[in-house]
């Protein structure tokens, strides 16, 4: 079964930290781009972070958490990470992982270059 699942999520108050994984099954995920989105109450999902395949480990980042999120993958666990720090509380929002739709080194900032999404986990963070 090819699957996503999202962990990590929380409440943590305005410039903490928390770090989200997410699992990866039954797909060659090395060969894809992996990417986190968020989506908060009343708001379209917006890109956050992606990271593309082994051999090269680009990555692209939304300019509003540029310097503050780090995406990064564990090959050997078949994880994508996402860390976040000095969180503020635009940062509130639901937290999605997804694989690109088609293998390759791409980087994809748009939902629909997605096709394997997370249930998502939920992120709040308090003033």
């Amino acid at each position: 079964q090819v699957q996503l699942v999202e962990s990590g999520g929380g409440l943590v108050q305005a410039g903490g930290s928390l770090r989200l994984s997410c699992a990866a099954s039954g797909r060659t995920f090395s060969s894809y781009s992996m990417g986190w989105f968020r989506q908060a109450p009343g708001k379209e999902r917006e890109f956050v972070a992606t990271i593309i395949w082994r051999w090269s480990g680009r990555t692209s980042y939304a300019d509003s958490v540029k310097g503050r999120f780090t995406i990064s993958r564990d090959y050997a666990n078949n994880t994508v990470n996402l860390q976040m720090n000095s969180l503020k509380p635009g940062d509130t929002a639901v937290y999605y992982c997804a694989c690109a739709a088609r293998p390759g080194s791409e980087i994809y900032s748009r939902s629909n270059d997605y096709d394997l999404w997370g249930q998502g986990t939920q992120v709040t963070v308090s003033s």
